[in-house]
Protein backbone atom coordinates (compact mmCIF):
# COMPACT_ATOMS: atom_id res chain seq x y z
CA UNK A 1 0.00 0.00 0.00
CA UNK A 2 1.17 3.23 -0.71
CA UNK A 3 2.20 5.55 1.77
CA UNK A 4 0.36 8.98 1.91
CA UNK A 5 3.09 10.98 3.88
CA UNK A 6 7.06 10.51 4.76
CA UNK A 7 7.98 12.01 8.03
CA UNK A 8 11.95 12.71 7.72
CA UNK A 9 13.34 12.43 11.22
CA UNK A 10 17.15 13.99 11.24
CA UNK A 11 19.57 12.89 13.94
CA UNK A 12 23.13 13.31 15.05
CA UNK A 13 24.60 10.77 17.58
CA UNK A 14 21.50 11.32 19.91
CA UNK A 15 20.08 7.52 20.01
CA UNK A 16 18.33 8.05 23.16
CA UNK A 17 16.32 11.17 22.09
CA UNK A 18 15.74 9.58 18.72
CA UNK A 19 14.58 6.13 20.53
CA UNK A 20 11.53 8.70 22.28
CA UNK A 21 10.96 10.50 19.14
CA UNK A 22 10.16 7.14 17.19
CA UNK A 23 7.45 5.81 20.36
CA UNK A 24 5.65 9.25 19.27
CA UNK A 25 5.45 7.75 15.85
CA UNK A 26 4.43 4.99 16.88
CA UNK A 27 1.33 6.50 19.09
CA UNK A 28 0.02 8.22 15.87
CA UNK A 29 -3.81 8.50 14.98
CA UNK A 30 -2.86 8.58 11.41
CA UNK A 31 -0.55 5.57 10.43
CA UNK A 32 -0.14 5.52 6.55
CA UNK A 33 3.39 7.05 6.70
CA UNK A 34 6.83 6.26 6.08
CA UNK A 35 9.30 7.06 8.42
CA UNK A 36 13.21 8.44 6.88
CA UNK A 37 16.25 9.05 9.74
CA UNK A 38 18.50 11.52 8.13
CA UNK A 39 21.39 10.90 9.73
CA UNK A 40 24.50 13.25 9.65
CA UNK A 41 27.03 10.92 10.38
CA UNK A 42 25.99 8.90 13.91
CA UNK A 43 27.69 6.45 15.12
CA UNK A 44 26.56 2.49 15.53
CA UNK A 45 24.66 3.05 18.48
CA UNK A 46 22.16 4.89 16.21
CA UNK A 47 22.18 2.08 14.01
CA UNK A 48 21.43 -0.72 16.98
CA UNK A 49 19.00 1.79 18.17
CA UNK A 50 16.74 1.13 14.15
CA UNK A 51 17.11 -2.50 14.02
CA UNK A 52 15.98 -2.86 17.69
CA UNK A 53 12.90 -0.26 17.20
CA UNK A 54 12.28 -1.86 13.75
CA UNK A 55 10.98 -5.03 15.44
CA UNK A 56 8.26 -2.68 17.56
CA UNK A 57 6.63 -0.13 15.07
CA UNK A 58 4.19 -0.59 12.61
CA UNK A 59 5.67 1.91 10.03
CA UNK A 60 8.63 1.14 7.64
CA UNK A 61 12.06 2.79 8.71
CA UNK A 62 14.86 3.49 6.12
CA UNK A 63 18.11 5.01 7.50
CA UNK A 64 19.66 7.43 5.35
CA UNK A 65 23.45 7.68 6.33
CA UNK A 66 26.42 9.25 5.49
CA UNK A 67 30.07 9.81 7.40
CA UNK A 68 30.63 12.27 9.84
CA UNK A 69 32.53 15.35 7.99
CA UNK A 70 31.15 17.94 10.14
CA UNK A 71 27.41 19.44 10.56
CA UNK A 72 26.09 18.75 7.08
CA UNK A 73 22.36 18.53 7.98
CA UNK A 74 21.70 19.83 4.64
CA UNK A 75 23.27 17.46 3.02
CA UNK A 76 21.55 14.25 4.52
CA UNK A 77 18.25 15.99 4.24
CA UNK A 78 18.39 16.15 0.17
CA UNK A 79 19.58 12.74 0.40
CA UNK A 80 16.63 11.90 2.93
CA UNK A 81 14.09 13.86 -0.13
CA UNK A 82 15.54 11.91 -2.85
CA UNK A 83 14.84 8.62 -0.49
CA UNK A 84 11.02 9.28 -0.17
CA UNK A 85 8.35 7.43 -1.79
CA UNK A 86 5.81 9.75 -1.27
CA UNK A 87 4.16 12.90 -2.59
CA UNK A 88 4.02 14.58 0.74
CA UNK A 89 7.33 15.79 2.88
CA UNK A 90 7.13 16.07 6.88
CA UNK A 91 10.60 17.18 8.63
CA UNK A 92 11.30 17.57 11.77
CA UNK A 93 14.23 16.72 14.06
CA UNK A 94 15.18 13.57 16.49
CA UNK A 95 14.65 15.48 19.84
CA UNK A 96 10.92 16.33 19.16
CA UNK A 97 8.57 14.34 20.36
CA UNK A 98 5.09 13.90 18.27
CA UNK A 99 1.75 14.09 19.85
CA UNK A 100 -0.26 11.67 18.45
CA UNK A 101 -2.30 13.73 16.28
CA UNK A 102 1.03 15.02 14.82
CA UNK A 103 0.49 13.84 11.13
CA UNK A 104 -3.05 13.65 11.16
CA UNK A 105 -3.16 17.53 11.06
CA UNK A 106 -0.33 17.57 8.97
CA UNK A 107 -2.30 15.53 6.30
CA UNK A 108 -5.77 17.50 7.53
CA UNK A 109 -4.02 20.90 6.90
CA UNK A 110 -1.57 20.43 3.67
CA UNK A 111 -2.77 22.33 0.44
CA UNK A 112 -1.73 22.59 -3.24
CA UNK A 113 0.57 26.02 -3.35
CA UNK A 114 1.24 26.10 0.74
CA UNK A 115 4.07 24.60 2.75
CA UNK A 116 2.70 24.43 6.48
CA UNK A 117 4.93 25.79 9.37
CA UNK A 118 4.31 24.51 13.20
CA UNK A 119 6.65 25.15 16.19
CA UNK A 120 7.39 23.33 18.84
CA UNK A 121 6.84 22.98 23.44
CA UNK A 122 10.30 23.42 25.00
CA UNK A 123 11.35 21.52 27.56
CA UNK A 124 13.86 21.40 30.25
CA UNK A 125 16.92 18.55 30.32
CA UNK A 126 15.18 17.40 33.77
CA UNK A 127 12.02 16.31 32.06
CA UNK A 128 13.19 15.54 29.28
CA UNK A 129 15.52 13.00 30.64
CA UNK A 130 12.86 11.70 32.73
CA UNK A 131 9.95 11.42 29.80
CA UNK A 132 9.47 7.41 29.45
CA UNK A 133 8.12 5.10 26.81
CA UNK A 134 5.09 4.91 29.29
CA UNK A 135 4.57 8.63 29.34
CA UNK A 136 4.83 9.12 25.27
CA UNK A 137 2.15 6.90 24.79
CA UNK A 138 -0.02 7.69 27.26
CA UNK A 139 -0.14 11.19 26.62
CA UNK A 140 1.48 12.30 29.51
CA UNK A 141 3.94 14.08 28.41
CA UNK A 142 1.97 16.30 25.85
CA UNK A 143 -0.58 16.88 29.44
CA UNK A 144 -0.18 20.24 31.26
CA UNK A 145 -1.57 19.02 34.14
CA UNK A 146 1.01 16.69 34.16
CA UNK A 147 3.69 18.94 33.48
CA UNK A 148 3.12 21.71 35.89
CA UNK A 149 3.17 18.54 38.51
CA UNK A 150 7.05 18.11 37.25
CA UNK A 151 7.76 21.85 37.46
CA UNK A 152 6.61 23.76 34.35
CA UNK A 153 5.49 27.18 35.07
CA UNK A 154 2.22 29.21 33.91
CA UNK A 155 2.71 31.01 30.40
CA UNK A 156 1.29 31.87 27.45
CA UNK A 157 3.05 29.09 25.48
CA UNK A 158 1.13 26.29 27.31
CA UNK A 159 -1.64 27.19 24.63
CA UNK A 160 1.04 25.23 22.29
CA UNK A 161 -0.37 21.87 24.08
CA UNK A 162 -3.73 22.93 25.28
CA UNK A 163 -5.53 24.30 22.69
CA UNK A 164 -7.81 22.66 19.94
CA UNK A 165 -10.83 23.53 17.91
CA UNK A 166 -11.76 26.87 17.30
CA UNK A 167 -9.14 28.13 20.02
CA UNK A 168 -6.30 26.85 17.53
CA UNK A 169 -7.27 28.23 14.49
CA UNK A 170 -7.66 31.81 16.12
CA UNK A 171 -3.92 31.37 17.69
CA UNK A 172 -2.40 30.46 14.56
CA UNK A 173 -4.68 33.23 12.50
CA UNK A 174 -3.22 35.92 14.81
CA UNK A 175 0.46 34.78 16.09
CA UNK A 176 2.80 37.42 15.46
CA UNK A 177 5.13 34.90 14.36
CA UNK A 178 5.60 34.68 11.01
CA UNK A 179 5.23 31.27 9.12
CA UNK A 180 8.62 30.00 8.07
CA UNK A 181 10.02 26.56 6.78
CA UNK A 182 11.04 25.39 10.28
CA UNK A 183 13.37 22.28 10.32
CA UNK A 184 11.26 20.93 13.17
CA UNK A 185 7.90 21.20 12.25
CA UNK A 186 7.05 21.89 8.66
CA UNK A 187 5.50 20.20 5.42
CA UNK A 188 5.18 20.69 2.22
CA UNK A 189 4.99 18.54 -0.87
CA UNK A 190 8.20 16.99 -2.61
CA UNK A 191 7.19 18.30 -5.78
CA UNK A 192 7.97 21.90 -4.77
CA UNK A 193 11.11 20.95 -2.75
CA UNK A 194 12.32 19.42 -5.81
CA UNK A 195 11.61 22.76 -7.82
CA UNK A 196 13.78 24.83 -6.01
CA UNK A 197 16.43 22.40 -5.60
CA UNK A 198 16.31 21.19 -1.96
CA UNK A 199 18.65 22.82 0.41
CA UNK A 200 21.65 24.69 -0.22
CA UNK A 201 24.33 22.84 1.06
CA UNK A 202 26.70 25.17 1.60
CA UNK A 203 24.27 26.45 4.70
CA UNK A 204 25.57 24.90 7.87
CA UNK A 205 23.79 25.55 11.37
CA UNK A 206 21.78 28.28 11.51
CA UNK A 207 18.69 30.02 9.23
CA UNK A 208 19.56 26.72 6.48
CA UNK A 209 16.06 26.08 6.84
CA UNK A 210 14.38 29.56 6.87
CA UNK A 211 16.59 29.90 3.48
CA UNK A 212 15.00 27.06 1.87
CA UNK A 213 11.64 28.37 3.01
CA UNK A 214 12.49 31.69 1.68
CA UNK A 215 12.92 30.23 -1.89
CA UNK A 216 9.94 27.99 -1.90
CA UNK A 217 8.03 31.45 -1.01
CA UNK A 218 9.47 33.42 -3.57
CA UNK A 219 8.94 30.26 -6.29
CA UNK A 220 5.26 31.30 -5.78
CA UNK A 221 4.75 28.54 -2.55
CA UNK A 222 2.67 30.28 -0.08
CA UNK A 223 3.16 29.44 4.04
CA UNK A 224 0.24 28.21 6.84
CA UNK A 225 0.62 28.40 9.97
CA UNK A 226 -0.10 25.73 12.39
CA UNK A 227 2.01 26.16 15.34
CA UNK A 228 -0.75 25.73 18.05
CA UNK A 229 -2.27 22.54 15.79
CA UNK A 230 0.83 20.27 15.39
CA UNK A 231 2.27 19.78 18.95
CA UNK A 232 5.26 18.45 19.44
CA UNK A 233 7.86 18.70 22.39
CA UNK A 234 11.00 19.47 22.05
CA UNK A 235 13.90 17.85 24.25
CA UNK A 236 16.97 19.67 25.44
CA UNK A 237 20.28 19.25 24.60
CA UNK A 238 23.65 21.35 24.34
CA UNK A 239 24.93 22.72 21.07
CA UNK A 240 28.09 22.19 20.70
CA UNK A 241 28.67 22.01 17.11
CA UNK A 242 27.46 25.74 16.18
CA UNK A 243 30.25 27.93 15.21
CA UNK A 244 29.95 31.95 14.63
CA UNK A 245 31.36 31.45 11.16
CA UNK A 246 28.88 29.40 10.34
CA UNK A 247 26.28 31.78 11.39
CA UNK A 248 28.21 34.61 9.51
CA UNK A 249 27.92 32.17 6.16
CA UNK A 250 24.46 31.44 6.53
CA UNK A 251 23.35 34.88 6.90
CA UNK A 252 25.24 36.14 3.65
CA UNK A 253 23.53 33.58 2.00
CA UNK A 254 20.31 34.26 3.05
CA UNK A 255 20.76 38.10 2.30
CA UNK A 256 21.53 37.04 -1.36
CA UNK A 257 18.25 34.84 -1.34
CA UNK A 258 16.08 37.84 -0.25
CA UNK A 259 18.27 40.60 -2.81
CA UNK A 260 18.07 38.75 -5.57
CA UNK A 261 14.32 36.61 -4.72
CA UNK A 262 16.47 33.40 -5.26
CA UNK A 263 14.28 30.53 -6.26
CA UNK A 264 16.70 27.99 -7.03
CA UNK A 265 19.97 26.67 -5.55
CA UNK A 266 22.72 25.70 -7.43
CA UNK A 267 24.49 23.69 -4.43
CA UNK A 268 21.24 21.35 -3.72
CA UNK A 269 19.72 18.61 -4.87
CA UNK A 270 20.13 18.05 -8.46
CA UNK A 271 23.92 16.92 -8.00
CA UNK A 272 22.42 13.98 -5.22
CA UNK A 273 19.99 13.04 -8.49
CA UNK A 274 23.03 12.68 -10.54
CA UNK A 275 24.95 10.55 -7.84
CA UNK A 276 22.43 8.06 -7.67
CA UNK A 277 22.11 7.89 -11.64
CA UNK A 278 25.78 6.63 -11.33
CA UNK A 279 25.37 3.85 -8.58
Amino acid sequence: MKKDISVIVSTYNSPEWLEKVLYGYNAQTFRNFEVIIADDGSDERTKKLLEEIKKEVFFPVIHVWHEDRGFQKTVILNKAILQSSTDYILMTDGDCIPREDFVEHHIKHREMGYFLSGGYYKLPMNLSQQITKDDIYSGNCFDISWLKKNGIKLSFKNNKLIASGTKSWLLNFTTPTTPSWNGHNSSGWKSDLLAVNGFDERMQYGGEDREFGERLINNGIKSKQIRYSTVCVHLDHTRSYVKPEMIQKNLKIRKETKETKRTWTEFGIEKRVAELAMQ
